[in-house]
């Protein structure tokens, strides 16, 4: 199966970061990569997802996130688009499935980084994000897997709420299923590490 990138190679990246990503990608920064994460994590069978809908595939994230060698790699290859970004002052994944990418990216590129809470938890602090974000700061969201968008969006709104300005949401793959146009009606750029087609993934 011969596979394609969608992330953009071409932006500047200081020297600093620099070597912190190509530690993590090595000759072929993302040659394989895909291959690497299907073999890790894509199953068959009959999947309810989050949307609501039902697939015949699924990726689970956990299968490519809880892995070193993957994660170091993806996080890099998502730490390459992040020069686009700039000025940016924060990165922000929503719990609990983006919460070990955020963290390796937010690694990869010297960033700080929110956790948006699915809810405030009643105790503590209880509050609906976790980590330093301050009113007014610009962030660029990282995701795992993307369908209809729904919950990327709930994040961003949850982040926006708290005065902080959203610019883009970043994410590992794209299952090409409504949510661009969902994400893209928000306002925010949406821009995936891979999608459904560079996959070679067959939906039907």
């Amino acid at each position: 199966m011969t596979l394609a990138s969608t992330t953009d190679e071409g932006s500047p990246v200081s020297s600093h970061r620099r070597q912190a990503i190509e530690q993590g990608t090595g000759e072929a920064p993302l040659r394989n990569l895909g291959q690497r994460l299907l073999d890790a994590s894509y199953l068959e069978g009959d999947f309810l997802l989050r949307s609501g809908r039902r697939s015949k595939f699924y990726l689970d994230k956990y299968l490519f996130s809880t892995q070193p060698d993957l994660l170091r790699d993806i996080a890099a290859g998502l730490a390459r688009k992040l020069p686009a970004y700039e000025p940016f002052d924060i990165l922000a994944g929503p719990e609990l499935g983006a919460v070990a990418i955020v963290t390796a990216v937010s690694l990869a590129c010297d960033k700080p980084f929110a956790i948006v809470r699915k809810g405030a938890k009643g105790y503590g602090t209880d509050k609906a994000m976790e980590g330093r974000a301050e009113s007014g700061q610009r962030v660029v969201m990282i995701e795992d897997v993307v369908t209809s968008g729904g919950a990327a969006i709930m994040a961003a709104g949850k982040l926006r709420e708290a005065g902080l300005d959203v610019l883009a949401l970043l994410c590992v793959v794209d299952r090409e299923e409504g949510g661009r146009a969902t994400i893209e009606a928000e306002g925010l750029t949406f821009d995936p590490l891979f999608t459904a087609t560079s996959l070679s993934i067959k939906k039907a």
